[in-house]
Order: structure tokens, then sequence, then C-alpha cells
């Protein structure tokens, strides 16, 4: 199951919920500004990231330049602490699945949460060539 990570005032995260339900891929969201995340979870995005805390914690948060925070610094314990008395400072959508994760909305790269199977449909069904081409989309 897919999870998304939200704000509700992030256009972003609207985009993204948007995408889904257009492409009927189920879903669950969790609003990290109304629910707190729990430390599982925030292992579970960590370890999904390329880049570590660059790729989901964004450092032009009022609350990190404010406070002089260094994030490079933390251990994992303590950034797990940090961003749960702090999710605003995390980037928005965060999306995963057992093995993906997507940061930001991008009409490209969301894709990826297409199943297999309806992408490889989509590639082979052409509207010139195909008389159920609209069954595909």
């Amino acid at each position: 199951m897919i999870k998304i990570y939200t704000a509700s005032s992030c256009h972003s995260c609207k985009k993204a919920k948007e995408f889904f339900k257009k492409e009927e891929i189920p879903y669950q969201e969790k609003n990290i500004l109304v629910s707190e995340l729990n430390e599982a979870e925030l292992r579970d995005i960590l370890s999904k990231t390329e880049n570590g805390t660059e790729d989901i914690i964004s450092t032009r948060s009022k609350i990190i330049k404010e406070n002089h925070t260094d994030i490079d610094s933390m251990t994992i314990s303590e950034l797990i602490a940090f961003i749960r008395k702090n999710p605003s400072v995390l980037k928005r959508p965060i999306m995963v699945d057992d093995s993906k994760i997507q940061v930001g909305y991008n009409p490209e790269e969301i894709r990826v949460f297409i199943p297999h199977e309806k992408r490889v449909a989509e590639w082979s069904c052409r509207k010139a060539d195909c008389p159920t081409y609209n069954k595909c989309k």
C-alpha cells in the first residue's frame, strides 16, 4: 500500500492525491501536522532515501533557520526526535511504498507508482491503433 505523508495546506500534496485517485491507485494518507509520525515510519522513510536527510528535510524551514539547527550533526535517534517534535521541517508530500520513495510532486516521476501491468498496457495501446484506447487510459 502506498502511504502519502501530507499537510492540508500543501498544493503539491493535493496534486499527488488527485493523481492517485485518477489512476485508481489505493493509498493511505497521513497528515503529518495532525497525526504524529512514529519512529518506525520515520526510519522507513529515511531508509528509502538516496541522500538521507537532504531528500526529506527542508533546510529553508523557519525552525531550522531560526534555531541554527545542524541536522548533519544529529544521531539518527536525535533526528527522529527532532522531526517528531517539528514535523513541518519535512518536505511534502512524501510518498512511499514497499520499495520506493518520492518527495514532492513531479508529474513524470510519480508514474513509478502506477502498477507495472497498467504501464505496459498504456505503452502498447496507442490511440491510432487501439479500439479500446479510452479504457487503457
